[in-house]
């Protein structure tokens, strides 16, 4: 037992140097800079957590070691390149079909849904992105049959490039501080279009679906090997259903395209945010070699 406390004591006395505590009640600065990201509906909610970068990093040296390309210039010019994503949001939003809703909406992971019902809001909480890859984790732990301290191993790698990969994310999103999808289409091309999704409410550059869902199959892959087929029903409680996937990777890239089958994110914010992912879940494992210092202990 005494052990067990000082083990506990230890664990949260590290936890309370990690300065979540120092960024609450922060808020983001709007401007009125073309390009720049600004509330969306129905909420118009402020942007959250604008301070994220300033937490302490698990493995990465610092929060901006894998920052991404930066995004396409803002521009409206027929046939610029940011003009063309824009449009592609837009079309692919027009013309969803319901194998493209199902895949967006699985992977929604929104955990404040904000519903209107005349002058009545509500939230609904669900699954976050970060709780759904835990429960991939175990899903497969528990179909591999894992040893407890090869499942502990899983959860505690999974979970630091999940939190890496989110810091890594919010890190360059308010640094480039890039406007909606839904905010430009809405100004320039169609008042009545609407996301599929909900957008959440901090910038859209790069996507943090496809940033740590890659950082977290990355993981997994190394730990677990790949092109290891699971059935995810994660959501199904929630209504989103149950999805089969080849891989950990197969379901990271299913993850990062719904986020454009939403109409929330533009396809750089996909690609880019994927590599970023790798870099991160790549450095993870080869900062933290748990397995072979656990080899070493023996």
């Amino acid at each position: 037992m005494a052990y067990g406390e000082a083990v506990a004591k230890h664990v949260l006395d590290y936890a309370a140097k990690d300065s979540y505590k120092q960024t609450r009640g922060f808020k983001h600065t709007v401007t009125n800079e073309e390009g720049s990201w600004v509330p969306t509906p129905p909420a118009y909610m402020d942007a959250a957590e604008p301070q994220w970068n300033k937490l302490r990093c698990w493995a990465m040296d610092t929060c901006n070691q894998f920052m991404p390309p930066r995004p396409v210039p803002y521009s409206l010019a027929k046939g610029s390149p940011y003009e063309k994503q824009l449009d592609e949001v837009y079309q692919i939003g027009k013309n969803l079909d319901k194998q493209k809703q199902d895949i967006a909406y699985f992977w929604d992971d929104n955990a404040f849904v904000m519903n209107v019902a005349g002058h009545v809001m509500y939230a609904s909480k669900k699954m976050t992105p970060g709780g759904h890859w835990l429960a991939i984790a175990e899903t497969v732990a528990r179909q591999k049959k894992l040893n407890m301290m090869r499942t502990v191993e899983a959860y505690a790698l999974t979970s630091f490039a999940l939190s890496d990969g989110f810091i890594s994310c919010w890190d360059e999103k308010y640094r480039t501080k890039t406007v909606r999808p839904e905010t430009v289409i809405n100004k320039s091309i169609d008042p009545k279009w609407t996301p599929f999704l909900q957008t959440p409410p901090f910038p859209e550059y790069p996507s943090g679906h496809s940033v740590i869902s890659t950082a977290a199959a990355t993981v997994l892959t190394e730990l677990m090997g790949d092109n290891i087929a699971f059935t995810d029903s994660t959501e199904f409680k929630y209504g989103h259903g149950v999805r089969s996937f080849k891989s950990f990777r197969n379901a990271a890239d299913e993850a990062s395209i719904s986020r454009l089958y939403g109409g929330i994110h533009y396809r750089a914010a996909l690609d880019n945010g994927q590599l970023e992912g790798e870099k991160v879940g790549k450095w993870v494992v080869e900062k933290i070699r748990t397995r072979k210092a656990a080899v070493a202990s023996r």
